[in-house]
């Protein structure tokens, strides 16, 4: 997955009866990223294609255990098999909050993925997600990597990832944990 731009859209069919697709669009709007993801697994098992012919794997993100109210999920690039860090849910503070953790490859806290305000939260949670949600990507210096923002469109969940300049995370880390929380918060709608 060429990872030369600093703005992805991420989009998801909303009413899809079984499973889901995503398409990774890069800032230009071609399409750099595509992944199906099979209904009623078990463990969490996402891969990234360059597109909709699913024959080049760019990127995989695996849950490392099946149930787990704090699951981590490790992303891989498929093409090296090298790990490029995980990320990790944030389980009780997630409830009121969506709360994640971005690893490096020793699994060590690199930043954190948090949604804009808890009281927007509170709103989202009260109104069926009526209001958009909108994420910031920040280590704890208070540096901020990334931002994640949601559209609303009834049909269709969108969700646009913005990669700063200055960022010192790996883009592969960035753009994997927004595709994953794509997957993992989309189905809460």
């Amino acid at each position: 997955m060429p990872l030369q731009s600093s703005e992805y859209t991420i989009r998801r069919q909303v009413f899809k009866l079984f499973g889901a697709a995503f398409h990774v669009y890069d800032g230009s709007g071609k399409l750099v990223g595509y992944s199906k993801q099979k209904a009623f697994k078990l463990k969490e098992d996402i891969r990234i294609y360059t597109d909709e012919s699913m024959s080049s794997e760019v990127l995989t993100i695996q849950a490392r255990s099946i149930i787990d109210f704090s699951a981590a999920y490790d992303i891989v690039d498929a093409r090296s098999g090298e790990s490029v860090g995980a990320a990790r849910r944030k389980g009780w503070s997630s409830i009121v909050r969506d709360s994640w953790e971005l690893l490096d490859t020793t699994d060590t806290p690199v930043a954190k993925v948090e949604e804009d305000s808890m009281m927007m939260a509170m709103m989202r949670r009260m109104l069926s997600n009526l209001i958009p949600q909108n994420f910031s990507v920040k280590s704890d210096s208070g540096m901020e990597h990334a931002t994640f923002s949601q559209q609303f469109n009834p049909f269709i969940y969108k969700l646009n990832v913005s990669i700063q300049p200055a960022s010192q995370l790996d883009p592969r880390l960035i753009l994997g944990s927004a595709i994953l929380l794509a997957a993992i918060e989309g189905r809460q709608e």
